[in-house]
C-alpha cells in the first residue's frame, strides 16, 4: 500500500515539475544592432479606454461626426481628451468644420502649433460650460461662466438660441452632458 502511495506522490510531483517549467517557457527579447526608432508616447487617461456599451460622451460625438473633424484635431493638439470624458455633467458648444473656416486664413493651423498649446486650449475651454441645461433653459440665464474662468453672454433671438453670438443650430444628448452645435467659434474677450 505504502509503494502505490510513494508512486501516486512520485507520478504527481513529475506532472507538477513539468507543468511548472512549461509555464516558464517565455521568449527572450533578441539583441539587435539596429538603430532605435522613436516611440510613439502612448495615449493614456478615460479618453483612450474603448467602451462600445455606454450612452457615448461627449468627445465620441464629436469623434464621430464629420462635421466636427477640426474640433477634435483642435481638442487633441490641446491634450483635453481626457477632460471631455469626465463624469460631467458637461455642455460643449461645438463649432463646426464651417465654423472654423470662417475664421481669418492661417488662423487654425497658428494655433495648432504645439507653442500655441496654451491659448488654444483656452479658446476651447470657453466652448465648455459645467452643466447639462437644453436650449429652452439657456433661455433663462443672461450669462455662463466657461471652463477657462469666463463669462460667454446668451442671447434669444425668436426661437434662436445665441451663445457668444453663435448660434446654437443642433442639440445632442451625451452620456455626460449635452453636445450644442454652433455655427461660429467662440472666441474668450480679452482680458
Amino acid at each position: 500500500m505504502k509503494t502505490i502511495t510513494d508512486l501516486k506522490l512520485l507520478i504527481g510531483s513529475f506532472l507538477l515539475l513539468g507543468l511548472m517549467f512549461s509555464c516558464k517557457n517565455e521568449a527572450k527579447p533578441e539583441a539587435t544592432t539596429a538603430t532605435p526608432e522613436k516611440k510613439e508616447v502612448a495615449k493614456q487617461g478615460q479618453a483612450f479606454i474603448e467602451d462600445d456599451e455606454s450612452t457615448p460622451n461627449v468627445l465620441d460625438i464629436a469623434i464621430g461626426s464629420p462635421d466636427h473633424t477640426t474640433l477634435v484635431a483642435a481638442v487633441q493638439a490641446a491634450e483635453l481628451e481626457n477632460a471631455l470624458v469626465n463624469a460631467g455633467p458637461l455642455m460643449v458648444f461645438a463649432p463646426t468644420n464651417a465654423a472654423f473656416d470662417a475664421l481669418p486664413e492661417g488662423t487654425v493651423e497658428d494655433l495648432l502649433k504645439p507653442e500655441n498649446k496654451n491659448a488654444l486650449a483656452d479658446i476651447l475651454k470657453y466652448h465648455v460650460t459645467p452643466g447639462n441645461y437644453s436650449q429652452d433653459l439657456l433661455k433663462r440665464f443672461k450669462k455662463l461662466g466657461q471652463a477657462n474662468n469666463q463669462d460667454v453672454p446668451i442671447e434669444v433671438k425668436g426661437k434662436d438660441v445665441y451663445i457668444g453670438g453663435a448660434k446654437i443650430v443642433a442639440s445632442i444628448r451625451a452620456g455626460n452632458g449635452i453636445v450644442h452645435v454652433v455655427d461660429k467659434v467662440l472666441l474668450p474677450p480679452k482680458e
